[in-house]
């Protein structure tokens, strides 16, 4: 091939993507929606659906980061949750006991660390999504992913906390969760149901604390299984007061392809 014509080829030729994913949070605060949900409880369907449709109504993670937590102490009615962990089980009671809650219970949501119940006759979600994000962010986030190689994913975090927030009060926790799963459920109080979810977390990482200074940056790997979806998975990052529960800033970022 002619000489010239093969540099104004490779001129005109797309520069190769960056194979890192990022992305930084704003000024304004975004809130954190947690579900307690088990397959086991035939309650909890209807809280499954209600996060799943939460993106359509436009709340997306610009406004709210959700993540929902499968637990198992409802696997010994007949059927065990395959996305239940015993640990999200556990962290489900740790914060009951931080609100002073005796009682853990499915579906059970929190937001922003504290117990969120849906009125009966009216959803008032969309206000408090709506009240979070006019407050000003406690915290700035940064991420950066690497994609999914075979079985790990790599996380790059910066957390740089406001002047007024002491780093005593701030924990970072990092969540890898998975849409659009479903199941087929063959026992229990929801066997012959076909079961679909959304923000699934399937791993959970932390709390890395900030007291060292009013900025923190660390990486962290997930480990991925073969079965997840990798056009599937996001990564959330948590900047919370691990006293109040309260959400300083959160930031969601799907993982590149």
């Amino acid at each position: 091939m002619n000489p010239v014509l093969l540099a104004l080829l490779m001129i005109a030729l797309p520069a190769a993507a960056d194979p890192l994913c990022k992305a930084s949070s704003g000024e304004r605060r975004v809130p954190v929606i947690e579900l307690y949900t088990s397959e086991g409880c035939d309650s909890c369907p209807p809280a499954d659906r209600w996060v799943s449709e939460l993106p359509a109504r436009g709340f997306g993670p610009d406004r709210v980061v959700v993540l929902g937590f499968h637990v198992d102490y409802w696997d010994y009615l007949g059927w065990s949750d395959p996305f239940a962990q015993r640990r999200f089980s556990e962290r489900q009671r740790a914060i009951n006991a931080r609100n002073g809650t005796r009682v853990v219970y499915t579906p059970q949501l929190l937001f922003n660390g504290k117990d969120y119940r849906r009125g009966r006759g009216r959803d008032e979600i969309a206000e408090r999504i709506s009240a979070a994000n006019q407050r000003a962010a406690g915290a700035a986030i940064a991420l950066r992913l690497t994609p999914p190689a075979a079985i790990s994913l790599g996380v790059e975090v910066s957390v740089a906390l406001k002047n007024a927030v002491s780093p005593a009060r701030a924990q970072i926790f990092l969540a890898l969760y998975e849409n659009k799963l479903s199941n087929q459920v063959r026992a229990g109080e929801n066997r012959g149901k076909h079961l679909k979810h959304d923000f699934v977390v399937r791993d959970l990482a932390g709390p890395f604390a900030a007291a060292a200074g009013h900025r923190i940056e660390f990486t962290h790997t997930f480990e991925v299984a073969a079965s997840w979806k990798a056009s599937e998975l996001s990564v959330a990052a948590v900047v919370q007061d691990p006293a109040s529960g309260e959400v300083l800033q959160a930031l969601a970022l799907s993982v590149c392809g």
